[in-house]
Order: structure tokens, then sequence, then C-alpha cells
């Protein structure tokens, strides 16, 4: 029998209804990192997908880089996400968390007592952070601030950061985890050579820059089971200002010592995300067979999901070849909440706004239309 993109899955144990997923999708909404009413009404909406994932959720005040994003610290943004989670429940959706530290993508006025922002090595990022402005909610994007080195001596306190946030978001009803090891943030950082040029047990090596992140994995399945795990990874994107000259051993190593922790799944970013599909970074174009085929042959058996670009086309080729067995969706979910029928029934998709992305309310965030409420 031929695989589809609706066909349900069972990840680890989590009924999913279809293989179609929501990818994270900062929308900068949640004031004093709190989710909102309107958090809850966005993410129900889209409780159709096989499985939600949500935007980045900082595990800490240190972790946070952007204005109005989402935390797991605070008992406020924990009574906010028990309401965010009972509400996909009650529409009979699957809903997953994703873990963030963003490192040196960020701003000095959004750290603790306005502290430098932090990352394996103090070399500032060319990129760009959103704050909001005096109006409530409105808001734009400066350059971050340049970070400063962490010490050895605090790398277990942010494990443990990662730990503790993978603990409250079960207890606040969420299915399981994303590990966000992508696009430029802090576990990414410590991967990539133009981020990381410490001289410690953590920097040079592949395999002493991989070390942060495999003990981020090894507390947090510790923690909560590999079986409620994910993770994210970006193995050529150039978000953030990040760059690896040799990506292709790199993510070798860290695939092959990820199938030990028998994770839930493994989310790939193809390309440079939000951009080109066939982005390169070093000499040769990255082999994404490979990097699945590497996982696999090291004993890997997580779900293997795909994102970037994807189409209904390209995706139902994708599962239906086996080179995923799920594929994320992002900004067609921003605009089309009932994204899964459109796409099953070949219905017209819903353009989104890109002036409301990021900030406001629930224009551009809850007011698309659903397919049964549009005017013929």
């Amino acid at each position: 029998m031929t695989t589809t993109l609706f066909d349900s899955f069972d990840l680890a144990g989590i009924k999913l209804a279809n293989r179609i997923v929501m990818a994270p999708l900062t929308r900068n909404r949640s004031p004093h990192a709190i989710p909102q009413p309107i958090t809850a009404d966005y993410y129900a909406q889209r409780a159709s997908a096989g499985l939600i994932i949500t935007e980045g959720t900082a595990i800490s005040p240190q972790g946070q880089g952007y204005a109005d994003v989402p935390g797991l610290y605070t008992q406020a943004a924990l009574d906010g996400w028990r309401t965010v989670t009972k509400a996909v429940h009650d529409q009979g959706g699957k809903i997953v968390v994703q873990l963030w530290h963003v490192g040196r993508i960020s701003h000095s006025s959004l750290q603790p007592n306005n502290q430098q922002p932090v990352a394996p090595s103090a070399i500032p990022a060319n990129s760009k952070t959103y704050l909001t402005t005096a109006n409530e909610g409105q808001g734009g994007f400066v350059p971050t601030s340049p970070p400063r080195a962490l010490e050895v001596s605090e790398l277990p306190g942010i494990i443990d950061d990662y730990r503790h946030a993978a603990l409250v978001a079960l207890e606040v009803g969420f299915d399981g985890v994303e590990i966000h090891a992508a696009n430029g943030y802090l576990l990414d950082q410590f991967l990539r050579a133009n981020t990381n040029q410490r001289c410690d047990n953590y920097g040079g090596s592949i395999e002493n820059r991989a070390r942060f992140l495999l003990e981020v994995v090894q507390a947090i399945t510790d923690a909560i089971g590999a079986e409620r795990t994910g993770i994210r990874l970006s193995p050529v994107t150039p978000a953030c200002d990040m760059f690896d000259p040799e990506p292709q051993p790199l993510f070798k190593h860290v695939i092959s010592s990820l199938a030990k922790f028998k994770l839930s799944y493994i989310h790939i970013i193809e390309g440079a995300t939000g951009g080109a599909r066939d982005h390169q970074q070093g000499a040769t174009a990255f082999d994404y067979a490979a990097l699945k085929q590497t996982y696999r042959t090291a004993g890997g058996q997580a779900a293997w999901m795909l994102n970037n670009g994807y189409n209904f086309t390209l995706a139902q080729q994708a599962v239906r070849s086996g080179q995923a067995d799920l594929i994320s969706f992002g900004r067609l979910f921003i605009s089309n909440p009932d994204l899964v029928e459109r796409l099953r029934l070949g219905a017209l998709l819903t353009e989104p706004d890109s002036s409301t992305f990021y900030g406001g309310n629930e224009h551009g965030y809850t007011d698309y239309p659903f397919l049964n409420t549009q005017q013929t």
C-alpha cells in the first residue's frame, strides 16, 4: 500500500492522525514571556496537524533573545502553556514544545540585568533580533549585542535549565519536547567552526564541538524519556550568521551520536532556513540521504522529519519514497489553519501577510479563514 501524507503515524507511542507537522514559528505575541489566551486559540485552530511543534520557547531568562517570545521558567508562563495544551488536546491534536536557548542571538536589553548575551566564543553575530517599542506589541529588528564566552563552569547550569524545562513541559500537558539545535542558536553555535573557537573540551575537534549538545540530549532524555524527545538540526543554514566549512563530517558525527538515544524524531531543515533548498556550505553539496543512512546504520530508529520549502507534491513524494516519515510545514500553517484539509482537497491556499508575522494582536494570527467560512 502506498504511504501518503494523510496516513496515521505512531510517533514512539503518540498516535498522530496524519504525517503533516506544523513547524515551529516565532510570532512574538507573548508579552513578559507568557502565552496569552489568543495563543491557545491559535494553536487549537491548527490542531488537525498530525503534530504541532510550538514556537521556540526559552528555557531561562538568559535563553531569551527576542521580545515577546514565550518561556518555560515562570509560573505564569506555565499556566499559559497549560491552557494551550488543553485547547489543542480538546481538539484532538498533539503538541510538543521547542526548547530554546538563543545564545548570542539576543540583545542586552532582553538579558537579566542588561548583561551581555552568552555564546561559545565572544564572536558577535552579523544578525538582528526583534525588540518592541513603547507601543505594546509593536516592534522592529535591531542588531544583536556582542556576546561573552561561556565559562566551562556555567555549562552544567544551562544543561540543568534544559532538563528542568523538559520536566515542566510534560507537567503542563505537552506530549513531548523538541530540542532546538538549529538555525544558529546556542547548541548550533557550539557545533559550528565559525562560532566556536574554544580551546577546551568543548571546542576544536568535531567531537569536542558536539559535546555540549550531546550532554543536553542526555540530560533531557534521562529526565523525561527519549520517546518524548525530538531534535531539530539545520546542517547548512546560514541563518543567524552561521557557517561551517565541513558540514558533512560534522553532522555525520552528530547524527551517529544521536542514534544511541532512541529519540522520538529527527527534524532536518534542508538548505537555507526559509530560503533555497539547495543552499551549500563548503566545497560540496550536502548529502541528506547519506545523513539519514548514517543514522540508520548507527542503529537510530527515530522518525525522520524533513522541512523547508515543501509543497504538497514534494511532500507526498518524500513520504511515498520513504525519504521521510513526516513533513513539517511552516508559513503555510500561518495563513491556513486548516492546512491538512486544504491539502487533502487540493483547495486554494491562503497567502500569508508577512507584515503580521512578528508581534501585534489577533490580526494575521487567529483571523485567517477556514475553508468552511470563506465566501464562494
